[in-house]
């Protein structure tokens, strides 16, 4: 059985791999996209958006409603994609842990 400084141990290698995975969740990057490719969210893993990208066919102001559900359509479909990504990153992150069942991290 681990003694309680082995377990101290693993939990501060446990909480760097964490920070490290966090960090790189900021370097992924995923695109959401609505209208067949007329409204384009760049964004990271971690849920920062780095741009916008709308086909100049958008910009007519009789179309603001649609422009602005086909804007939301792609944040949303961004963030599914980084929610995705993370998913992925903490997997592998969590890959070698002997978790309870039921027990996530991020805490």
């Amino acid at each position: 059985m681990p003694s309680l400084d082995d377990i101290m141990k693993m939990a501060e290698a446990a909480q760097a791999q964490l920070a490290s995975a966090q960090d790189n969740l900021d370097k992924i990057e995923v695109e959401g996209v609505s209208g067949g490719g007329l409204v384009k969210i760049k964004a990271t893993a971690k849920g920062r958006i780095l741009g916008v990208s709308l086909d100049d066919s958008l910009i007519v102001a009789s179309e603001k409603a649609m422009l602005e559900d086909l804007i939301a359509a792609a944040l949303s479909d961004a963030r599914g994609k980084a929610d995705l990504a993370a998913g992925e990153q903490m997997k592998e992150l969590t890959a070698g842990m002997s978790l309870p069942p039921g027990f996530k991290l991020p805490f």
